[in-house]
């Protein structure tokens, strides 16, 4: 079967990134506005498409602060017009959403995608309710789809509203010393390069269902702001009075597709710095 291969989100950098890497699907990119009807449905008709990556998202938990009813608009109401959409359409073969970490409850032990569901951010929540709409309206349909929480995942085209990239920024600017608090965290992180390879992975064995995607390993915030400062030789004080929360993968369900990641910590800071 010939797979015409359509993509939101192509111009993020977790999108662009997807098309860079994967030689094998020729991509078909969505250039209009997600929560506009005609031109989701006006993409789908002429573009033939039988396989979708949804990626289009507002991501950073800042800016989605601060627009929260456009971010709620993008992030949950433009899946489900798309859902709804590709439905009308019955040509959908298989459908993967991208989702994240947030939409967990805080947890000192793994997260498995089973564990409980209490997003911590709105962005996490507008992922949920989405991922609840995909779920409810798909099966429904009979449409395989596949969800893959991804956690913390880094790139040099990220802004500084992202962890790493602002700590990076930190690091360059012309202060003597550099004053950190509320970083007694631990998170999950991943190279973008590692994201991608999961997605392609979960496409061609046409997984069904929720997929965590991180590194399985546990990184202190604290931890990579040593890193960071070593490598530019520059002078930090850090506050940990903060309280300590943990949001680490379990991801035995994806390594059982033979996928793990192959960049650590380190690597990916000298990928950016």
């Amino acid at each position: 079967m010939k797979f015409n291969c359509g993509i939101t989100g192509h111009t993020g950098v977790l999108g662009s990134e997807l098309i860079k890497k994967n030689n094998t699907i020729k991509f078909i990119k969505f250039y209009g506005d997600i929560t506009n009807k005609k031109h989701v449905n006006d993409w789908i008709i002429k573009s033939d498409i039988n396989i979708v990556f949804h990626l289009a998202a507002i991501v950073p938990t800042e800016i989605v602060k601060k627009e929260p009813k456009k971010a709620n608009k993008v992030n949950y109401l433009g899946t489900k017009i798309l859902i709804d959409e590709l439905i009308k359409s019955k040509k959908i073969k298989w459908f993967f959403f991208s989702s994240t970490s947030h939409v967990y409850k805080f947890s000192q032990k793994k997260l498995n995608e089973k564990s409980r569901l209490e997003p911590f951010s709105l962005y996490g929540l507008t992922k949920l309710k989405a991922e609840k709409y995909i779920q409810k309206k798909l099966k429904r349909a009979k449409i395989p789809f596949c969800i893959g929480r991804i956690f913390s995942f880094t790139h040099k085209k990220q802004t500084s509203n992202f962890v790493i990239p602002g700590i990076i920024k930190k690091a360059k600017s012309n202060k003597k010393i550099v004053f950190f608090e509320n970083t007694n965290h631990y998170r999950d992180f991943l190279s973008t390069g590692d994201v991608c390879k999961a997605i392609n992975i979960l496409f061609k064995k046409k997984a069904h269902g929720i997929y965590n995607i991180g590194s399985g390993k546990k990184i202190s915030i604290s931890y990579i702001i040593k890193l960071i400062f070593q490598k530019y030789k520059k002078i930090y004080k850090i506050n940990k009075k903060n309280k300590s929360t943990m949001l680490v993968a379990d991801i035995s369900k994806i390594k059982a597709f033979k996928w793990k990641p192959k960049n650590n910590i380190l690597s990916i800071i000298n990928e950016l710095t």
